[in-house]
C-alpha cells in the first residue's frame, strides 16, 4: 500500500529522533592522552646522543662536583669540632692546676691538647745539645712548630676545591666545543641548516658549559668561606699557643 508525503516524512523524523536518542544514552568514553614527550633538548638527550668524549666529560664533571662537595662538608663539620675544641680548652685548661693536668683533661684529638703537649715535650727535653738553647727561644719554636701542624691540618682538601673551581669551568668549555663541533658535521651532513635543526644540537652543547660553571661556583664559594673560618680558627689557635707560652716561662722561672 503506498504511502503518503507526509506519513514517510514523520517516520524518517521518528527514526532520526530514536537514533539521537540512543547515542546520547550510550556512555561517554574516556579521553585517553597521549604521553608527553620527554625533552629532546635536555640533558638526557646530550646523553642519549652524545658520543665517548662528551660522556666522559660529563662524568668528570660529575667526579669533580662530588669531590667538592666531601670536601666541603667534611671540611665544615671538621671546623665545627674544632671550634667546640677551642671553647673547651678555654673553659678547663686554663682552670687546672698544671699544664700537665690542663692538657689531661683535653680530648686525644684535640689540637690544642697536642700543642699543650709538645710544649711539655720541649720543656721535658731541654738538656744536652738543646739545653745550651735558651729556654724562652726552644719553647717558642717547639710551639711555633706545633701550630703550623694545625694550620695544614686545616688546608688539608681546600686544594681540591681551588683545582675544582679552576678547571670546572674550561672542562665545560671543552665540552662544548666539542659538542658544537658533532653539531656541525651532524648538520653538513643531512644537509639541513634550518633553525630547529642547528638549534637542539648547538643547545645540548652548551649545557656543558652551563654545568662547568654549576659544578665551578659551589667549590670557589665554598673554599673561599672555608679559608675564612680557617682563619677565624687559627687565630684562637695562636691565641693560645701564645699564653701557654708565657705559663710555660713562668712555671720555668719559678
Amino acid at each position: 500500500m503506498p504511502r503518503s508525503p507526509a506519513t514517510v516524512r514523520l517516520l524518517l523524523a521518528f527514526l532520526l529522533c530514536a537514533g539521537a536518542f540512543a547515542v546520547a544514552a550510550q556512555p561517554a568514553l574516556p579521553v585517553i592522552q597521549a604521553p608527553a614527550a620527554a625533552n629532546p633538548y635536555g640533558l638526557g638527550a646530550l646523553w642519549d646522543q652524545g658520543d665517548l668524549v662528551a660522556r666522559g666529560t660529563i662524568l668528570v664533571l660529575a667526579i669533580m662536583s662530588l669531590a667538592s662537595w666531601y670536601v666541603l662538608v667534611t671540611k665544615l663539620i671538621a671546623q665545627s669540632r674544632m671550634g667546640g675544641q677551642g671553647r673547651a680548652a678555654n673553659q678547663s685548661f686554663w682552670k687546672a692546676d698544671s699544664v700537665r693536668r690542663g692538657a689531661d683533661q683535653l680530648q686525644p684529638a684535640s689540637p690544642y691538647r697536642f700543642i699543650a703537649e709538645s710544649a711539655l715535650e720541649a720543656a721535658r727535653k731541654h738538656d744536652g745539645l738543646i739545653g745550651k738553647v735558651d729556654l724562652n727561644t726552644w719553647v717558642a719554636q717547639s710551639i711555633e712548630r706545633a701550630v703550623g701542624t694545625v694550620h695544614s691540618r686545616t688546608q688539608e682538601g681546600l686544594a681540591v676545591l681551588a683545582t675544582v673551581g679552576s678547571t670546572a669551568p674550561f672542562v665545560g668549555l671543552f665540552g662544548t666545543v666539542w659538542g658544537i663541533y658533532n653539531a656541525l658535521v651532524r648538520i653538513g651532513a643531512s644537509g639541513a641548516a634550518s633553525i630547529d635543526k642547528v638549534a637542539g644540537p648547538v643547545g645540548e652543547a652548551l649545557i656543558m658549559t652551563a654545568l662547568g660553571l654549576a659544578v665551578a661556583v659551589p667549590a670557589v664559594l665554598g673554599y673561599n668561606w672555608l679559608v675564612r673560618r680557617n682563619k677565624v680558627a687559627m687565630d684562637t689557635v695562636r691565641a693560645f699557643g701564645s699564653d701557654l707560652h708565657t705559663v710555660l716561662l713562668a712555671a720555668g722561672t719559678r
